[in-house]
């Protein structure tokens, strides 16, 4: 698997950020996870900021690979952007 920088902008309570959190570990993938609700203050307004450039509907999972945007648990999608 090609080296790319990966972000997972996720809930720590939700199944579809969790699900996709677990396909990232089953592919083996070095990715940053950060867990918008337990932030606070300037850093999670940052955050959030960042999250409505790449998915203006703020919905979680927010998965960046690269400079691919994929929202919500797609396994497909999520297999295709890691293999590019």
């Amino acid at each position: 698997m090609p080296d790319k920088a990966i972000t997972l902008y996720a809930l720590s309570t939700c199944i579809h950020c969790k699900k996709t959190k677990e396909y990232l570990d089953d592919c083996g993938a070095k990715y940053d996870c950060i867990f918008v609700d337990k932030l606070e203050g300037d850093e999670r307004k940052q955050i959030i900021e960042a999250i409505k450039k790449i998915n203006p509907k703020l919905s979680f999972p927010t998965l960046l690979v690269d400079e691919e945007a994929i929202v919500g648990f797609k396994q497909d999608q999520i297999k295709e952007a890691l293999e590019r």
